[in-house]
């Protein structure tokens, strides 16, 4: 008996001959469906390498050429380097009383946080595809955070005076009263002998709560847009095979959006690292504006860049893993 072709094949992986002949006519490759469609993501995408090449690429050069310089101001002249090799680097990672500590504390909040949203966002787009009445509306509220985190809320939040009153009302309110819900609980559970490194990793998602809500709307409108993408004949015939809902999930909806986790796992990763409550960004722009110490700065920054390339190298790797295609 011939073996049956799996119903889940991986993508056939295409090497850099294969890149090449996708925009060479006249072969076989370039006439594929497939070539066809990366062409198509090229254009769409053209713009942005235009606008980077125009735009970016300058400063992307110089900012590297800095981070390898001793960088002096002078007035009406601009600036002049000279070159220090890895000295800044050095600065970086072993003389900065605050850099490495911070870095450190922002790639734990950022792999927590990470993994909430995904799965919360996940969570609430299979919610969201659901047929209920006021659907339209609620897809609405859990996309206005994007809205808001969009610039205007995070000003409110550290240039309302009025806000940062009531904050700190709130904050003495809470340490003069001695009620911390968050910490109570956690303290109860660790009496009961039930407290681990588990429920402080959960608890630092609980209090990250905000945070994690507000990063979550895009990530959701991608989901929400696989999952709306999924054929009804599919459940239908898995129905018909008596398929629970629990095995359709696995089967059907989760292996069809596992492609798009990977694009939310790489936006959710750059989008920790860019947030304006950043740590490491701080202390990089008190570095440059505070100091004037621009070469240390910049290596601070490539460092940053660094970091955040290798993680999202380790995420991508990781969720390739298990990404399914089912078109080729």
């Amino acid at each position: 008996m011939a073996k049956q072709k799996s119903l889940n094949p991986r993508r056939e992986r295409w090497g850099l001959k294969e890149s090449v002949l996708t925009f060479i006519p006249g072969n076989a490759t370039y006439r594929t469906m497939r070539a066809r469609n990366a062409r198509q993501g090229v254009l769409f995408i053209l713009p942005l390498i235009i606008g980077f090449l125009v735009f970016m690429a300058k400063p992307l050069v110089e900012s590297l050429l800095m981070s390898m310089s001793n960088v002096q101001i002078k007035m009406g002249e601009g600036y002049t380097r000279t070159f220090t090799g890895i000295l800044n680097y050095e600065y970086a990672l072993t003389v900065d009383p605050y850099f490495n500590q911070r870095l450190v504390e922002e790639i734990g909040r950022m792999g927590l946080n990470a993994i909430a949203t995904l799965v919360m966002s996940f969570v609430v787009a299979v919610i969201l595809n659901q047929e209920f009445k006021g659907r339209a509306l609620a897809r609405a509220i859990f996309f206005l955070p994007v809205i808001l985190s969009s610039g205007v809320l995070p000003g409110i939040e550290s240039q309302n005076e009025f806000y940062n009153m009531m904050q700190g009302i709130s904050d003495e309110i809470a340490n003069q009263s001695g009620v911390n819900l968050s910490a109570s609980l956690q303290q109860l559970l660790q009496v009961s002998g039930m407290g681990s490194g588990v429920f402080d990793i959960l608890f630092d998602m609980i209090d990250s709560i905000y945070d994690i809500v507000m990063a979550s709307g895009i990530q959701i409108i991608v989901f929400l847009s696989g999952l709306q993408s999924i054929s009804p004949s599919l459940y239908e015939a898995a129905d018909i095979e008596g398929c629970t809902a629990w095995e359709s999930f696995w089967k059907i909806t989760f292996p069809i959006v596992s492609p798009l986790l990977l694009v939310n796992c790489i936006y959710t990763i750059i989008d920790f690292f860019m947030k304006n409550d950043n740590k490491v960004m701080e202390r990089i722009n008190e570095v440059m504006y505070s100091q004037f110490r621009f070469g240390e700065s910049a290596a601070m920054s490539w460092i940053y860049f660094g970091v955040a390339l290798a993680f999202i190298g380790i995420g991508s790797f990781i969720i390739t893993r298990g990404v399914q295609y089912y078109e080729d």
